[in-house]
C-alpha cells in the first residue's frame, strides 16, 4: 500500500489500538466535508474531551492526529476500536492547519454552518501536497474515511476516538463546476444536432453527469416511431461504453447505433456509501425528454421534431395576461388539478375523464373555464404535470376503491375505501418528482403513456387553454425528490450519490420539505431546476411556474431561473414567464442560515411573487396550523359579527384582533408594500412593514407583484369547509355564501396578483379534508354543473382526519350546512363579477409601488368591520383611466347595513360599478353615496366596487 508520492504506508498496529465496547462517535455518519484539493473540515464536536482547537495546529506533539482513507472499493470500518482498511486503501495523514473560518474564510460565504470547524490539511509543510489532483479525482470515486486519534503523553499507545465519513459535495462542485455552464459546452440527456460531422442515419448523442462513477454504461433498445406510444421493448439491449470528460460527464457520441425513439437506461457503477461497496445501477436519464409507461426507462424524443407539435399548439399563441397599466400585477391566477377538472364530468367523453385531453373536448368544465376567462381569468395555474412517483401511469392497472352508494354524510366507509387503494390509485396532487422535465404519463389516455405520445397530449391541452384566453402555469417541484439512496424510484442519488441531497451535520438527508430535500444551491442541482424550467417554457410553451416551498431555494437560484427563462424563452412564448411560489421560511434553511432565501421580502425588485398569508389569515382568522380550527374568527369568518360559540375571547380582545386583521387586509390590497402609509385601526399612521404579522413585518413586497394575494388554495380545508368551523352553526347558507364571495372579492380587487383555488367560487366543499393530497377523486373532484359542491361525502381521510372526526361529524350531518344547486350558481355569478370588475378597471391594478403611493388611500371609517380602499386618478400627473376619476372599494363584513362617512369621499360622485349594477348580486345593488353627506350606505356581507366618472 503507497501514497501518492510512492512511499510505502502500513496501518496503525492492531495492538497499539485499544478495543472498545461502545460506538465509535461518528461512525456511520459523513460528519467531515471535503472543500478543496488540500483541505478537510472536521467537527469540534467529535474531538476528545478536553482537547481544545487552539492547541492543535501550534503543538509538536499534539494530543490528537488524524489520518484520511481512501478505499477505492469499500472496506474500510472501526470495530470495537480497531481499524480494518478495505482492499487498496491509501492512508493519507492530514495536518491541522487551523480553523476553517481563518485557513478558507471564504468557505464561510457559501457553507455557513461550517463555523469553527478545523481545517484538515493534505499538505505537508516539507513535501508539499500529499494527493495531486488527478488523486484526488480517484479518491472520490471510493470510501471516504476520516480516523481521530488521541495519543497518550509517551506517544507510544494510541486510541480511535472518531471515525466518519467525508461529505464531497463542495469539492465536487469545486472540481467539476465546468459541467454547470448552460453555453451548450456541457450538454445533458439526448441531444440532436451537434457541432461536428453527422454520419447519415445518425441518432443523438447522449451525456451524464456522474463524477464519481468509476465506470457509465448507455443500455438502448431499439423501438421505433418516436412519436408514437410503444410499450417496453424486450430482448438483450446494446451497450454502448461512455466516455469520461474533464468535467465529470460521461459521453456517449452519437452514431447509426442508436436511433432517435430508442429506449434507454444508464448502467453507472459507482460507490454507495449506505451500502458500502460499488454498486452497479441500472437508471432512468434525469435529463429525460419521454419515458416508457411507468418511468422503467428513458424514450430519446427530440422535442424539436416537427411530428411532436400537434396544429393545435404550434398554430396557437399564448394570449395576453395582465394589463397594459399592472402589468403581471393585474393578473387573475386560477389553481386546478388536472384530474379534479374532468373526473367526474359526465359531459366530458370517458376516455378523456381525468387526462390533458378533457381540456380539448367541449364539455361542461371547458364551457365554465371559458366563462371564468371571458370574465377576467387570465392566468390557469395547473398543479404537478411533471413525471409523478405515486400514481400508475397504466389506467387499466389503476385501483378503483368501493365506495358505497348513498353514505351517510358522515359516514367512515368513503374515506376507508379510499385509503384501501390510496396509493394505487389515479389520485396523487403529485407533489412528488420522478422525472422533472416529462409530462406524467397517467394524464394521459390509455394507449397514450409512452414516449412521444404524452408530449403531444400535453401540447394539445397548452394549445386549447390557450385558444381559451388562459396563459399556463405549471406547478413545479424542486425542492425534494419522491425517493432516495437505492429506491428503484431514486434517479439523482443513484447517479451521484449524497450530492443532490441536502444533508445535515451527519451526512443525513434533511426531510423539511416532507423528504429526500433538494440541495439546489449546489451547481449541478441548480443548473437541472433551471434547465427543467426552460425546457417547460421554451418547449411547451408554459407561461410561467409557480415553485412549491420556494423559499428552499436561494434568491441567486430563482433570479438565475428568471434570467434564464427571459434569455431562452421569452421570445418563444411571446413575452417574460410569470413566476411565483411559496416563501415560507422554515426547515434547516430557515434565516438564510446556509444561503440568502427566495422567501417573502428577499425577491424585492425581481417581479417574482410570494403568497401573501398575511390576507389569508387576516380573512380566515387564526393559522393554518391552529390545532383547534373553529376558536379564531377572521374579518371573513364572523370576526365582524357576533361571536361563534368557538370564539370564546372577550369583545375587547376580539375588538382588537379586527382592527389588526383590517390592517392587514388594507396593506394587502395595496400591493403589500413595505413602505406605504396607511391609516390604521388603531388611529395613527404607519408603514406596511411596521405593521407585525407575529415576529415579522406584515408587508415584503417592493411592488405590488411580489405579492401573491390568496384566501384558500389547494392545501389546508377549502374556503367553505373552513367557514363551516368558523361560523356560528345555525348561520344561514345565504350568509354563508356571501362571507365566501366577501372573501374572493377582497382578493379580487386588490393591486396584487388575484388567486382563487378552483371550484371556490362554487363554494367548493372537500367534506373538512384538510389536507386531500391523496384522498381520490370522491373527495376532490369538481362538479361544473354547480348541482354538488362536495360536501357530506363522508368523514374525511382518518391518516389526517382522525384527531377531529368529533367535530366533523356534527357539522356533517347538519342539513343546512348543504347548499342548494340554486346557491352555488348564485354565488359562482356573484364572484364572476368580481373579476369583470377586476378586468374592466385599470385602476385596480395600478402595477407599480409608485403609482399606489401616490394614488391609492384608506379614509377612516369608523367601523373596524368596514374597510373602504380609494383609488384616486386625480391623485398624480398622468390621467391613467380616461373614463374614470376614480373607483373605491367598499368591504362590509358586519352581518348588517352599515352607514359610514369616509371623509376624503365627500363631495365626490361615486356611483355604483355598473357592473354591479346590472350583475347578478341584487344585494349589492342597495349600495348608495350620498356626495352632500359623505355618507356611505353598504348592505351586509357585501364587497362593492362604486366608480367616480
Amino acid at each position: 500500500m503507497k501514497d501518492a508520492k510512492g512511499r510505502r504506508r502500513t496501518a496503525p498496529s492492531a495492538h497499539h489500538e485499544a478495543p472498545v465496547k461502545h460506538e465509535v462517535p461518528g461512525a456511520g455518519e459523513s460528519r467531515a466535508y471535503w472543500l478543496d484539493a488540500t483541505t478537510l473540515a472536521w467537527p469540534t464536536s467529535l474531538l476528545p474531551a478536553g482537547v481544545l482547537p487552539s492547541e492543535l495546529g501550534s503543538s509538536a506533539r499534539p494530543p490528537v492526529s488524524f489520518d484520511l482513507i481512501a478505499s477505492p472499493r469499500g472496506g474500510t470500518a472501526v470495530v470495537e476500536g480497531l481499524l480494518t482498511l478495505g482492499d487498496g486503501a491509501l492512508v493519507v495523514p492530514l495536518v491541522v492547519a487551523g480553523i476553517i473560518d481563518e485557513v478558507l474564510p471564504g468557505a464561510l460565504a457559501t457553507h455557513p454552518p461550517l463555523a469553527g470547524y478545523l481545517a484538515l490539511s493534505t499538505q505537508d509543510a516539507i513535501a508539499g501536497p500529499r494527493l495531486p489532483v488527478d488523486a484526488v479525482e480517484a479518491a472520490l470515486t471510493g470510501q471516504l474515511t476520516i480516523v481521530q486519534r488521541t495519543v497518550d503523553s509517551d506517544a507510544v499507545g494510541h486510541w480511535i476516538t472518531a471515525c466518519t465519513g467525508v461529505q464531497i459535495w463542495p469539492i465536487l462542485d469545486l472540481l467539476h463546476g465546468g459541467a454547470a455552464n448552460r453555453d451548450g459546452s456541457a450538454p445533458l440527456g439526448p441531444t440532436w444536432g451537434g457541432d461536428g460531422p453527422r454520419q447519415e442515419g445518425e441518432g443523438p448523442a447522449f451525456a451524464l453527469w456522474a463524477p464519481t462513477a468509476v465506470e457509465v454504461a448507455l443500455l438502448s433498445w431499439a423501438t421505433g416511431d418516436p412519436t408514437g406510444s410503444v410499450p417496453l421493448v424486450d430482448g438483450e439491449p446494446l451497450r454502448s461504453p461512455a466516455r469520461r470528460l474533464s468535467d465529470g460527464r460521461w459521453e456517449v457520441p452519437a452514431s447509426p447505433r442508436i436511433s432517435t425513439g430508442d429506449q434507454y437506461l444508464w448502467e453507472v457503477r459507482v460507490y454507495v456509501p449506505a451500502t458500502g461497496r460499488i454498486e452497479t445501477n441500472l437508471v432512468t436519464d434525469p435529463y429525460s425528454t419521454a419515458l416508457t409507461m411507468d418511468s422503467r426507462r428513458s424514450v430519446a424524443v427530440d422535442l424539436a421534431d416537427p411530428a411532436l407539435a400537434p396544429a393545435a399548439w404550434a398554430n396557437q399563441a399564448a394570449p395576453a395576461a395582465g394589463s397594459e397599466l399592472g402589468g403581471d400585477a393585474a393578473r387573475a391566477i386560477y389553481e386546478l388539478h388536472v384530474r379534479d377538472f374532468s373526473a367526474a364530468d359526465p359531459t366530458c367523453p370517458a376516455e378523456s375523464r381525468g387526462t390533458y385531453a378533457a381540456f380539448t373536448v367541449d364539455s361542461a368544465g371547458t364551457r365554465s373555464l371559458r366563462e371564468l376567462s371571458e370574465a377576467g381569468i387570465d392566468t390557469l395555474h395547473l398543479m404537478p404535470t411533471f413525471d409523478i412517483a405515486s400514481i400508475p401511469e397504466d389506467r387499466a392497472a389503476q385501483a378503483v376503491p368501493d365506495i358505497p352508494d348513498g353514505a351517510h354524510p358522515a359516514s367512515r366507509r368513503p374515506q376507508a375505501a379510499i385509503a384501501a387503494v390510496a396509493d394505487d390509485d389515479a389520485y396523487n396532487w403529485g407533489y412528488d418528482p420522478y422525472h422533472w422535465g416529462v409530462p406524467e404519463g397517467s394524464y394521459a389516455r390509455a394507449g397514450h403513456q409512452d414516449g412521444g405520445a404524452r408530449i403531444i397530449e400535453m401540447r394539445e391541452m397548452i394549445g386549447a387553454l390557450h385558444a381559451m384566453g388562459l396563459q399556463v402555469v405549471l406547478d413545479q417541484v424542486y425542492n425534494h425528490t419522491a425517493a432516495s439512496g437505492q429506491d428503484s424510484r431514486s434517479v439523482l442519488d443513484r447517479i451521484v450519490p449524497g450530492y443532490y441531497h441536502r444533508l445535515d451535520a451527519t451526512g443525513a438527508i434533511e426531510d423539511s420539505t416532507c423528504a429526500n430535500n433538494i440541495a439546489t444551491e449546489r451547481s449541478m442541482a441548480e443548473r437541472l431546476m433551471i434547465d427543467m424550467c426552460v425546457r417547460w417554457a421554451r418547449d411547451y410553451r408554459a407561461d410561467g411556474f409557480r415553485f412549491d416551498l420556494m423559499g428552499h431555494h436561494s434568491a441567486a437560484t430563482m433570479r438565475g431561473v428568471r434570467e434564464a427563462l427571459r434569455a431562452e424563452a421569452s421570445e418563444v412564448i411571446g413575452h417574460d414567464p410569470f413566476l411565483y411560489g411559496e416563501g415560507w421560511n422554515f426547515g434547516e434553511v430557515r434565516d438564510n442560515r446556509l444561503f440568502v432565501q427566495a422567501v417573502q421580502g428577499r425577491l424585492t425588485g425581481t417581479g417574482i411573487g410570494c403568497f401573501n398569508d398575511r390576507l389569508r389569515d387576516a380573512l380566515r382568522g387564526g393559522s393554518v396550523a391552529d390545532p383547534e380550527p373553529r376558536e379564531i374568527q377572521g374579518l371573513g369568518t364572523g370576526l365582524a359579527q357576533a361571536p361563534s360559540p368557538f370564539d370564546t375571547r372577550g369583545a375587547d380582545v376580539r375588538q382588537a384582533d379586527l382592527v389588526w386583521r383590517g390592517d392587514l387586509i388594507r396593506i394587502a390590497l395595496a400591493g403589500n408594500l413595505r413602505d406605504v402609509a396607511l391609516h390604521s385601526g388603531h388611529g395613527r399612521w404607519v408603514r406596511g412593514d411596521e405593521l407585525r404579522y407575529g415576529a415579522d413585518p406584515a408587508a415584503f413586497a417592493s411592488e405590488p407583484v411580489e405579492s401573491i394575494n390568496y384566501v384558500d388554495a389547494h392545501d389546508d380545508e377549502t374556503l367553505f369547509d373552513i367557514l363551516a368551523y368558523k361560523l356560528d352553526p345555525d348561520e344561514p347558507m345565504e350568509a354563508r355564501a356571501r362571507m365566501a364571495a366577501l372573501c374572493l372579492g377582497v382578493v379580487a380587487l386588490g393591486q396584487s396578483p388575484a388567486f382563487w383555488a378552483a371550484g371556490a367560487e362554487m363554494l367548493r366543499s372537500k367534506s373538512l379534508d384538510r389536507d386531500s393530497y391523496n384522498s381520490g377523486d370522491h373527495f376532490n373532484a369538481l362538479d361544473w354543473s354547480c348541482a354538488d359542491n362536495g360536501w357530506g361525502r363522508g368523514l374525511p381521510p382518518a391518516e389526517r382526519n382522525f384527531d377531529r372526526w368529533l367535530m366533523q361529524s356534527v357539522l356533517l350531518t347538519r342539513p343546512g350546512l348543504r347548499p342548494t344547486a340554486e346557491r352555488i350558481a348564485a354565488t359562482r355569478a356573484q364572484c364572476l363579477d368580481f373579476l369583470r370588475l377586476r378586468r374592466s378597471t385599470p385602476l385596480l391594478a395600478l402595477g407599480s409601488a409608485e403609482l399606489i403611493r401616490e394614488r391609492v388611500s384608506f379614509p377612516v371609517t369608523g367601523d373596524p368591520g368596514v374597510i373602504v380602499m380609494v383609488i384616486d386618478d386625480g391623485a398624480g400627473p398622468a390621467d391613467l383611466d380616461p373614463t374614470l376619476d376614480g373607483v373605491a372599494v367598499v368591504i362590509n363584513a358586519r352581518a348588517q347595513e352599515s352607514v359610514v362617512r369616509p371623509g376624503s369621499m365627500m363631495g365626490r360622485r361615486f356611483l355604483l360599478s355598473p357592473i354591479q349594477a346590472g350583475g347578478a348580486d341584487g344585494v349589492v345593488k342597495g349600495t348608495a353615496f350620498n356626495p352632500t353627506t359623505g355618507e356611505l350606505r353598504v348592505p351586509a356581507r357585501t364587497v362593492a366596487v362604486l366608480i367616480e366618472p
